[in-house]
């Protein structure tokens, strides 16, 4: 996340600095033009802030561009008082000070996608700080043009009639709300969805949900999915024919969580699942986002919930390993069927002159002792793997860029990898091609995998096909006691000082082959594979049944619910 951090200080300091720096030279000097020209790079940087930091509060910096370019206007006329430049500089600065809280104001609606009602005073609401950038940019230009006034005056009017049509709308919203709840509610009504998924978590995590799509849509029940992040509405909304409703409150939830609904899924940790918890006449239920031997995926929080779907018995296991105490009839043993269309293959093929491997290094992840990511060390792997004449599909973590240091190690990574194919021809994955095939696709690629501690290696162990796992914590023998996983792989040392040895066994004489089978049905289930998600669409219908009954309410609050994000929402699986 540090370079996040360092993009979001870098957009602040250029929107601030480019800010003061437009106005002093407007208001102490006579370079009237490179006044115009500073507040113009200004109101850019305040865009690029925007996207960089959606909730960017920039009414200062906005003031002081507002201030140059009128100043600058008024020196460029030259005209004494003008009074159409008075009531532009009146009305400019009155949005000014009233956009932000149209702004937030407007946030703080439902907003929804794939029903049919109409949300436009939000979508509106949201882009008012872009309108007034984008209006003083054309101030600006029109004072560099030396426009009359009433060009400008007239632009602002536009604007402002806007800005107030919205504001009078979620005046009557607040104030006078129909009689039948909102147009949403009105409509999830009609819609009579029985389950939905909930879902908060970190820019960039839709994956999460959009993996569990097509599973709920073959449910076969009516469902809305629930973001409460509004970068997730058009995401999800465009991977699901079902109602998407982005529910920013507490109260907005009020509205979506409608009667005919009976059980709530979740697939991450996040904080804000304690908003959904507390409708206790919903029975809750844990998905994860996949399933792996990382300490967040025995997260004691799961113990929250009415039911935990797992994919096999380890993960029951898992917790108890952790000492999180969670009553065994919680748990119900669905499998992973996101892994149904991975190729499987009975028979371990040994000695290919040319295998292809699979290469996904996790990320850092935000605490040390979740740090499995093998980037720094990886160099060594991939110059023993093209010594062997493999192709290697590199698939990074989403996360990877969001650290400067693993981001220029992936870097030199690819580099190797793009040299090795203009020299040899052989067709390496990696950048936006690996990212372009879905990981099922990476999987089916290839002959074996190299992995990081992650959910990568419970899907592929579906396959049959040997793997790898980095031991980035130097712990030798204790490995694979923490992740049992690695007992049935081949582990590589923190220094790569057994890769030769790591890889012979994996491409070449694969002595694991019979061990994959049993740890494959204790992580993944043992079910057939021609109705593998059956299991999950089964126990999901019983909860739907029509004979259903509302869980016992429970005491919901205190130490028992999360109040952070945790490791198991912002480390994806991958």
């Amino acid at each position: 996340m540090r370079g996040d951090l360092v993009r979001k200080l870098i957009a602040r300091a250029l929107a601030t600095g480019l800010a003061v720096l437009a106005f002093l030279v407007v208001a102490l000097t006579g370079a009237t033009g490179w006044g115009l020209g500073l507040a113009v790079a200004a109101l850019a940087a305040a865009a690029w802030e925007r996207r960089v930091r959606p909730g960017a509060d920039s009414v200062a910096e906005t003031a002081l561009v507002a201030a140059a370019v009128l100043v600058g206007y008024a020196r460029r006329l030259d005209a004494g008082f003008d009074p159409a430049l008075a009531a532009t500089a009146l009305v400019l600065l009155g949005l000014v000070l009233l956009v932000g809280p149209l702004r937030d104001a407007g946030g703080l609606e439902v907003r929804a996608a794939n029903l049919p009602v109409r949300t436009w005073t939000p979508l509106v609401a949201a882009r008012l700080g872009d309108a007034l950038l984008g209006l003083l940019a054309l101030v600006a230009a029109a004072a560099a043009a030396t426009l009359p006034a009433g060009v400008a005056l007239g632009a602002v009017a536009l604007v402002a009639a806007g800005a107030g049509a919205v504001g009078l709308d979620l005046a009557r919203r607040r104030f006078r709300p129909g009689a039948g709840g909102s147009a949403v509610s009105r409509a999830l009504r009609r819609h009579q969805p029985e389950f939905l998924l909930h879902f908060s978590a970190p820019p960039g995590s839709e994956y999460q949900v959009t993996m569990w799509l097509p599973y709920l849509e073959r449910i076969g029940r009516p469902f809305l999915v629930m973001v409460r992040e509004p970068e997730f509405l058009p995401t999800v909304a465009a991977a699901t024919t079902a109602p998407v409703v982005y529910c920013p409150t507490t109260k907005a939830m009020d509205e979506a969580l409608v009667p005919s609904l009976r059980v709530a899924f979740y697939v991450n940790h996040g904080a804000k699942n304690s908003h959904c918890i507390r409708f206790t006449q919903l029975t809750h239920v844990q998905l994860h986002h996949g399933d792996s031997d990382k300490a967040p995926s025995a997260n004691p929080v799961s113990a929250i919930f009415d039911r935990i779907f797992v994919a096999g018995q380890a993960a029951v296991d898992r917790y108890a390993r952790a000492g999180v105490d969670i009553p065994a009839e919680k748990f119900v043993v669905v499998g992973r069927p996101q892994v149904e269309s991975i190729e499987v293959r009975p028979e371990p093929v040994r000695g290919l002159p040319h295998p292809t491997v699979l290469y996904t290094p996790t990320w850092t992840g935000h605490h040390a002792d979740a740090n499995y990511c093998s980037l720094p060390v990886a160099e060594a792997l991939l110059r023993g793997l093209l010594a062997r004449g493999a192709t290697v599909i590199l698939r990074a973590h989403p996360y990877t860029s969001q650290n400067p240091a693993s981001a220029r190690q992936l870097g030199r990574l690819t580099e190797l990898l793009a040299a090795d194919r203009a020299r040899s021809g052989r067709q390496h994955v990696f950048g936006a091609a690996a990212r372009e095939l879905t990981l099922t696709e990476c999987v089916n690629r290839s002959d074996a995998l190299v992995s990081d501690v992650s959910g990568v290696i419970s899907d592929y162990l579906y396959s049959g096909k040997p793997y790898a796992v980095t031991d980035m914590g130097d712990e030798g023998d204790r490995f694979a006691e923490r992740f049992p996983l690695a007992g049935s792989g081949y582990v590589l040392r923190r220094d790569m000082s057994n890769v030769d040895e790591v890889l012979a066994a994996l491409l070449d004489t694969d002595p694991l082959a019979a061990a994959r089978w049993a740890t494959r049905s204790r992580y993944l289930g043992d079910f057939p594979a021609e109705s593998y998600a059956e299991a999950f669409l089964g126990a999901a219908r019983r909860l739907l049944d029509a004979d259903w009954n509302p869980p016992t309410p429970r005491a919901v609050g205190g130490t028992g619910l999360p109040v952070e994000p945790d490791e198991a929402t912002l480390s994806p699986t991958t």
